[in-house]
């Protein structure tokens, strides 16, 4: 597990010493949560690669209900045939993905514990190994469903969109916008997770020019 700090620091003190970030960083943030069933929230984040939130909701319900509206195991996932799982709306590379990591946490006997005790970057390149699962898979997982504090998604369409026009970058030289986005948010640790969410927020709720 990541260490803790003897003295706890708040993260809206330590975020708003970034002026520029200040300025976008309305309010307090709810809580992170730390959910259950780590394994099926990643199958779930795989079903929901670009598509809209309603769109995955969708999909995701249509799912539950394959096995009673429960959250099926790995074990019932992998007995589901690929064709029932492509006529909730899974593309034939979805489905493969999806059995990918249900094949992966019954082999690897993957729990949530054994998850909760990994750092961050050990459970990106574990779970990475897996087909289908990417970086910014893993990097949501670790933010919305561990609750982990100082993630940055630097390939995060959203977050480069919204650092570009806060910070004023020249988007032009991708290799070069990446590094001064690392370099930008490196000031943010141990708190990247909240900086990511002030920023998505306020992209989100950014007026059309």
């Amino acid at each position: 597990m990541p260490k803790l700090s003897a003295v706890p620091v708040d993260y809206h003190a330590h975020l708003s010493r970034d002026k520029k970030l200040q300025k976008i960083m309305n309010g307090r943030l709810t809580e992170l949560p730390i959910r259950k069933n780590i394994c099926l929230k990643l199958i779930g984040s795989i079903m929901s690669q670009q598509l809209s939130t309603k769109v995955a909701d969708v999909i995701y319900s249509r799912f539950l209900q394959l096995y009673n509206g429960k959250e099926p195991t790995p074990r019932q996932i992998l007995d589901t045939p690929a064709t029932t799982l492509r006529g909730i709306g899974l593309s034939n590379a979805k489905v493969t993905y999806v059995q990918n990591v249900a094949t992966f946490v019954l082999a690897e006997k993957i729990t949530d514990s054994r998850l909760m005790k990994m750092h961050d970057e050990e459970i990106i390149t574990y779970l990475t190994q897996i087909k289908g699962v990417g970086r910014w898979t893993v990097e949501m997982l670790l933010m919305f469903y561990l609750g982990r504090e100082d993630v940055f998604a630097v390939d995060d369409w959203g977050l480069q969109q919204a650092m570009i026009k806060i910070y004023r970058l020249d988007p032009t030289d991708k290799k070069q916008l990446r590094l001064k986005l690392k370099e930008i948010s490196g000031k943010w640790s141990p708190f990247r997770t909240h900086a990511c969410r002030y920023l998505w927020a306020w992209k989100d709720n950014e007026p059309n020019p």
